[in-house]
This record gives structure tokens, sequence and C-alpha cells, in this order.
């Protein structure tokens, strides 16, 4: 009952006590409302500029003039300079160069051609595999005629690499000589070279097919190199990098040793071997060719 009586009486105060709710005084006397001032654009005058400087102003302004020129128009030359010219240039002063004196030719002189010397070999295929054995790469060459009597080659190859070696410079040579420097690297160099430096790499060679006397002398027989019989090394690459130089290391006790046992392992495989000390010829690198004797191989 009392809690009945209890909820009646909250249900009919808020009204009057919303009525009772404190308000904010009015201030006393009049109050002056101000209006809000609107922003308004501002323009100018884009003529409008700064004043020059006094001393600029009197110079006035700076008027670009165009300029035109004629090409073909040149500085005169000086006097004095034109004339020693002239007369520098005079035909007079040089009697035309059209009749400038040329050499006299010698007596009895023989002019060889360019093509007689240095006849153009042509290939007949890609590089691959020559004389029919694939441990020889290179090229079959269409047949080299001799300039002289007794040089040329019927059937040449263009040897690029033996047995895996390389050759810094093709050796044009016949298949028999092609034969005989794949069976020297084989049971010659990589023996005699072993594991040193990784194994052989390249052989340099410094002559194969030319058409000379032998040794360059005047009247003396066809060298071996002129019938595509011979190729003449002058270092083994290691595959590290070393070189085993017949030049440099001929008389070296580590490279000589190596140099030399491979010298004798040519000679039988090849039918002339010469090196350093044969014939003073040879000081520089090992001459191989398959030239043929009664007497057997000859090496030095």
């Amino acid at each position: 009952m009392a809690l009945c009586l209890a909820a009646f009486a909250l249900a009919a105060a808020p009204a009057a006590a919303l009525d009772r709710s404190p308000r904010p005084q009015p201030r006393p006397g009049p109050v002056e409302v101000l209006p809000r001032t609107p922003l308004a654009p501002v323009y100018y005058t884009v003529t409008i500029r700064p004043y020059p400087r006094p001393a600029l102003a009197a110079r006035g302004p700076i008027l670009l003039v165009p300029v035109y020129f004629s090409a073909g128009l040149r500085p005169a030359p000086r006097p004095r300079i034109a004339r020693a010219l002239a007369a520098v240039i005079s035909p007079a002063a040089t009697g035309g160069l059209a009749r400038s004196p040329r050499p006299v030719a010698r007596p009895g002189l023989r002019v060889a051609s360019a093509a007689a010397a240095a006849p153009a070999i042509v290939t007949r295929g890609r590089v691959g595999t020559i004389c029919g054995d694939p441990a020889i790469r290179g090229v079959a060459l269409a047949p080299i005629p001799g300039r002289m009597n007794g040089c040329g080659v019927d059937n040449p190859v263009r040897v690029d690499a033996v047995d895996g070696v390389t050759l810094n410079q093709p050796a044009t040579i016949d298949c028999r000589t092609a034969r005989a420097l794949r069976d020297w690297v084989q049971g010659g160099v990589k023996p005699a070279v072993g594991r040193l430096g990784g194994g052989v790499d390249s052989l340099r060679v410094v002559a194969s097919y030319t058409c000379r006397t032998r040794n360059n002398r005047p009247g003396a027989k066809i060298s071996e190199h002129g019938r595509g019989r011979a190729v003449d090394i002058a270092a083994v690459n290691l595959k590290n990098g070393i070189t085993l130089s017949v030049e440099d290391g001929w008389d070296d006790p580590v490279q000589g040793k190596l140099l030399r046992q491979m010298h004798k392992s040519a000679c039988g495989t090849f039918g002339t071997v010469l090196g350093p000390g044969s014939d003073g010829y040879h000081q520089d690198h090992i001459h191989l060719d398959t030239a043929r004797y009664r007497s057997g191989a000859y090496c030095r």
C-alpha cells in the first residue's frame, strides 16, 4: 500500500518541478546588438607596376632589333696574306699537281700481284667433324693452288681443335697432318702436362700452310709448310692461365722438362721435329711435319 502511494506521488511531481527550474536573468538596461561586417572581395588593376629607379629610367627601354645576313658572305682576306697564298698555290710556282713526280720503277723488279701472293681460301662447309674423326674439329677447304712450283694442297682442312684442345688460330693443313697432331696431343702433350694447371687448354699455333722455301732461304727446296704438311707450335696454354712457352721456358728447370718431353713424344708421330738448338731457325717454336724419310724420323 505504501509503495502504491509513493508511485502516485512521483507521477504527479514532474510538472511542478519543471515549472520551478532556474532561468538566466536579463541584463539591466538596453542591449546594443552590433551587426557583422561582411567580407568583400578586393580588386586591383594589373597595369599598375612599381615605379622604376631614376637611374635606370633615364636609359630608356631596350629594343631587340632582328639582324639579317647573307650566308654567302665571308670576311675579306688581308691583302698581305692573300698575296702570299696566291704565290704559293699558283700553277706557275707548283708546275701543276697533275705532273707531280713519281718514283721510277727499279729495272728487273718483278712485282707480284696480291692475289698471287695470298690466294683466297674457300671453305666448303660449317665447323664440325673433319677428316672422318670426331676428335678433329674444323672446316674442309677447297683445293689450294700453289703460286710456286711444288706448293699447294689438294684436300686442305682448317683445324680449330684436336681432342678437345683448341688452337689459338686455325691451322690449314692436310688430314694426315691433322691426325698426327691429334695423336701427339693425346699421347704426348696431355700426358706430359697431366693435371698441372688444370690440364691443357689450347695450343699457340704460329704457322701452318704458307707457300715458301725452307726457312725462307732463296733457292732452297719447298718447305713442308708449302704442302700443308707442317704446323709450328710456340706454346701450350694451361686452363689456369699459365703458358708453357718454347722461347721463354725451354731452359727453365720446370717448364723445360715438360717441353722437352713433348718434343720427344712427337718424334715418330711426325716425320720431322725441330726445336730450339736444332738449326737456329726454331728457337721460339717446335716445328712438326709429316714428311717421310727412308732413314726414319728426323728429330732435333
